[in-house]
């Protein structure tokens, strides 16, 4: 036999078999089956009653049986009805289901998200919180994480070379964050300083070392806080020679060149020969976010990142809620 040609020789049928019910007609008959009063269903289903007699017509005309007995008093489904009702319920629960299936994969997310990381908040256990959280509620989009050295990383937003930033805070005007962590910061010292055996130090301790620099375009607000500058009694702070990436800081703390304040995280991420994290008793904590233009804040896809990163504070704040009720119990 030849495709397309019957057993005798004619056209196969094409288009869709006129014996075969349509979806709408079978919800019509579902809230006519319910309502058992045509004036009701078609009200239900916001169309005219004769066209709802019309289309219930159509839908016998098609199955070949008859579904309901009328009258002038009243309309009840026939036995055909009621076995054939059960059918239908479950195709039109079908096509609800395809309906909002459907839905949903058309509202989901797709494209490129830059996501920019300073130091080591690439290895962070919120950033991999966030990006996991932000993959499993939209799978389609694809996520590139590149590194930034904090002598540019807010022009790296500012220049929409990444679309979001996991950072350390302060930030300047035009940038919000949503805080994930918060840690103590380290003095980061050459080994041979006199004070880099001891266990615990003081700000005041630290007046006469030399602060590593950053480059001008930094913004100052940032590196006054990481520079700890002003000083809680007033001590200015002085200035050594400027290093632009953290390799480079790190360098020029172990030549004995000055000193910085780094996150405590970074004594276990970045032991170096020839430098060593001390506490500061004194020193105020720093925190850690993931930071946006707030001009790109109903952008979707920073949408996205930023509720995915408030999820995960959330359930931080939660978890430390429940471990300071069961220490108070």
């Amino acid at each position: 036999m030849v495709t397309g040609e019957t057993a005798a020789g004619g056209a196969a049928p094409t288009g869709p078999d006129p014996r075969t019910p349509s979806a709408h007609q079978l919800r019509l008959f579902v809230a006519l089956a319910e309502e058992l009063h045509f004036s009701r269903a078609a009200a239900r289903l916001f169309i005219t009653q004769s066209a709802l007699s019309q289309q219930i017509r159509d839908l016998e005309k098609r199955l070949g049986v008859r579904l309901f007995d009328r009258s002038s008093r009243a309309v009840t489904l026939t036995p055909q009805g009621r076995v054939l009702l059960a059918d239908a319920r479950g195709v039109v629960a079908a096509m609800e289901r395809l309906s909002r299936s459907a839905s949903t994969q058309a509202r989901r997310l797709s494209g490129r998200l830059v996501v920019g990381t300073i130091g080591a908040e690439a290895a962070m256990p919120y950033t991999h919180a966030v990006l996991r959280l932000l993959n499993e509620r939209h799978p389609l989009v694809q996520v590139d994480v590149v590194s930034l050295h904090f002598a540019d990383h807010f022009d790296a937003l500012f220049r929409h070379d990444v679309d979001v930033a996991f950072l350390r805070p302060p930030v300047p005007p035009g940038v919000e964050v949503q805080h994930l962590a918060t840690e103590p910061r380290l003095a980061c010292l050459s080994a041979s300083d006199p004070l880099a055996d001891r266990d615990r130090i003081t700000l005041a301790e630290l007046a006469r070392h030399p602060v590593i620099d950053v480059p001008p375009q930094v913004p100052r607000l940032w590196w006054d806080f990481w520079a700890a500058d002003p000083r809680p009694d007033g001590t200015p702070v002085r200035y050594g020679p400027v290093a632009s990436d953290l390799e480079g800081l790190l360098h020029l703390v172990a030549q004995g060149k000055g000193m910085c304040f780094l996150p405590a995280a970074a004594r276990d991420l970045f032991p170096r020969p020839g430098i060593r994290y001390v506490e500061v008793t004194d020193l105020p904590p720093s925190t850690a976010g993931l930071a946006w233009l707030r001009e790109n804040r109903t952008e979707p896809l920073v949408e996205a990142v930023v509720a995915a990163a408030g999820h995960v504070a959330s359930a931080r704040d939660r978890g430390a809620a429940r471990g300071r009720s069961q220490v108070e119990d």
